[in-house]
Order: C-alpha cells, then sequence, then structure tokens
C-alpha cells in the first residue's frame, strides 16, 4: 500500500501529480494557512507531511502517530522541534540550493533600492515634488567598488558575495563559523571578526539561520560599531536582529539605511515604527518568491518526501537530523 501523504499548503499541479504517482494524497485546499486543529486533526493517519514554517512540535507528534517525515519547502527550518523530531525518529528535510541566486538577486535589489533611495523617489516623482534643480536632495550612495560584508557565508552569502565582487567591483569580507578557502580564492574574500567586518563595510548583508546563538545576533553594540554611511540588509529571519535597536539607530541616522525582507513577528504591524522611517525599504518576506523558484521548491520538497517514505535517504535531510 502506498504511503499517505498530507499536503497542508497549496503547491503547483505537477507537484501533486508527482506526489500522487508515490503516495496516496490528501490536502488542504481552503483560504489561508490551514487551522492548527485541522491540521492536528488530519494528521491521524499520516505518513508523510509537506509543509512550510508548520511548528513540528511534540503536540503535533502526538496527533500524527504514524508520521515519519516531514518536508519543509524552505531552506530554513526553525519550526521544527528537533528533540523531538529526533525522539520519534521523524526524518526532516528542507529545499538548499534552488532558491541560492533568486534570493541573491533580491538582497541586491534591496541594497540598491536602499543606497540609490529608489522607493523614496519614486514616491518624490509620484507626488509631483520633482522640480528642475533638484541636485543634492536627491543624492543616493555608490555601490560599485564599495566594501560588502557578508555575515554567514552559506550558499546564499557566497551567490551575494559574487554579484558584489564580479558585477560591481566590491570587496568581499565575511564572517562565518568556519573559513571558506574557495570563496576566498575565487572572490578574493577575507575573512574576519564580526567587529571588524561591521566597522569596516559598507553594506552589511546578514545570512544566517536563525538559532539560539544568533537570535538576536545584530544589536545596539553590533549597530554602533558599523559607518553612518553603511546599509544593512536582513533576509535571514527577523529575530536575528533586535528590532527597537534598529529603529532607534535608523532614527538617529547612526547609519544610512536598512533593506528587510523579515521581521521578528511577520506580517509586521501596521504601525511599527519601522515602517514610519524614510530610509527603510521594507518587503512582505519574497526572498524566493518567484514562480519559477517556488515551483522547483516544492518539487524537490516533494521528492524528499517521497523518497523518505520509500525508505531511501533523501538527499537534503536536516544536519541535526541525519543518523
Amino acid at each position: 500500500m502506498k504511503p499517505h501523504v498530507f499536503i497542508a499548503r497549496p503547491v503547483p499541479p505537477e507537484v501533486e501529480a508527482y506526489l500522487a504517482e508515490h503516495c496516496l494524497c490528501s490536502k488542504w485546499d481552503g483560504d489561508g494557512p490551514i487551522p492548527r486543529a485541522r491540521l492536528l486533526a488530519s494528521l491521524a493517519e499520516a505518513d508523510g507531511l509537506l509543509t512550510s514554517g508548520t511548528r513540528i512540535d511534540a503536540e503535533l507528534l502526538e496527533h500524527a502517530p504514524r508520521l515519519k517525515a516531514v518536508s519543509n519547502i524552505s531552506v530554513g527550518y526553525n519550526n521544527f522541534d528537533l528533540e523531538a523530531m529526533k525522539a520519534r525518529g521523524v526524518i526532516g528535510t528542507n529545499t538548499p540550493s534552488v532558491l541560492n541566486d533568486t534570493v541573491a538577486d533580491l538582497i541586491f535589489a534591496l541594497m540598491l533600492a536602499v543606497a540609490r533611495r529608489v522607493p523614496e523617489l519614486d514616491q518624490y516623482v509620484k507626488q509631483g515634488k520633482w522640480k528642475r534643480g533638484d541636485d543634492e536632495i536627491l543624492f543616493g550612495l555608490d555601490v560599485h567598488h564599495k566594501t560588502l560584508g557578508v555575515i554567514g557565508m552559506g550558499e546564499i552569502g557566497e551567490a551575494v558575495a559574487r554579484r558584489g565582487h564580479l558585477g560591481f567591483g566590491m570587496d568581499v569580507l565575511y564572517h562565518n563559523r568556519s573559513r571558506k578557502p574557495g570563496t576566498e580564492a575565487e572572490l578574493g574574500a577575507v575573512y574576519c571578526s564580526m567587529e571588524e567586518l561591521l566597522q569596516t563595510s559598507d553594506f552589511v548583508v546578514l545570512m544566517t539561520p536563525l538559532t539560539p546563538e544568533t537570535r538576536g545576533l545584530i544589536g545596539e553594540r553590533e549597530l554602533a560599531w558599523m559607518k553612518p554611511t553603511a546599509v544593512f540588509v536582513n533576509a535571514s529571519r527577523g529575530a536575528t536582529v533586535d528590532e527597537a535597536a534598529l529603529t532607534e539607530a535608523l532614527r538617529q541616522k547612526r547609519i544610512y539605511g536598512a533593506g528587510l525582507d523579515v521581521f521578528e513577528r511577520e506580517p509586521i504591524a501596521p504601525d511599527h515604527p519601522l515602517l514610519g522611517l524614510p530610509n527603510v525599504v521594507t518587503l512582505p518576506h519574497i526572498g524566493s518568491s518567484t514562480a519559477q523558484t517556488r515551483r522547483q521548491m516544492a518539487l524537490l520538497a516533494a521528492e524528499n518526501l517521497a523518497t523518505a517514505l520509500a525508505g531511501g535517504t533523501p538527499p537534503n535531510v536536516v544536519k541535526e537530523l541525519r543518523s
């Protein structure tokens, strides 16, 4: 008998078709995210779960006695209670690599948008404020030949560094848990301490996963190390940054600006003080949001799940759950 899979979020038809070849499938097809109670009730007979961001914890596992594998349609997996999954022997997978270039493109879009004040000056034109003689009030910052600092030199960080160095002639600094000799050789990237990176970089890109060690990684002290002309970009997880400290640094212009695709709480509250600052560009967590990339991510997640339920070893088991 084929294993039973529950699909907890919409996926492209070809992904459903692929899973249907290998599994018996049921799915959530209601409006919006599936309610927690409905999800728990749907897992009684499930051997596998295809999801994105659903909290996988002891409560959920108690309602899913047959569950063998959970496949995340994302790179991040901070929604996994790793200890609870390990105790139950549940495999957890993610979808790295396929979204690297898409996210790196967005990070560069944020860098350019903040540096050249693109959203702000778009509104300046549309509101009829542009007039002959405007000059210095329209100035922004150059990106080319500046110093790019990458905190978290994983695959996406490398893709950002490659764009910066090869496309914009930028010098690259990086801080990471381990050195990357290949990246250093290819891009002339220089490994340095967090303090040195923040003090030296013109553009700081944060690309770390959310772990107990990285929660609140960028706070008041770290922001104080940065140049007043520096641009900060976060496309990792919102909780890696102390938003109150960042808001104050931006309000007081202790740094030039910020580009944010992620926030501590999502969606961000409409009255959040960050949204009232002209030197911040905010996006609704769209790092991988293109139709092509999301389709590739969903298909990879489906392949991970089908492989796990067939008794194989998926290529993308998260490292903490590898045997």
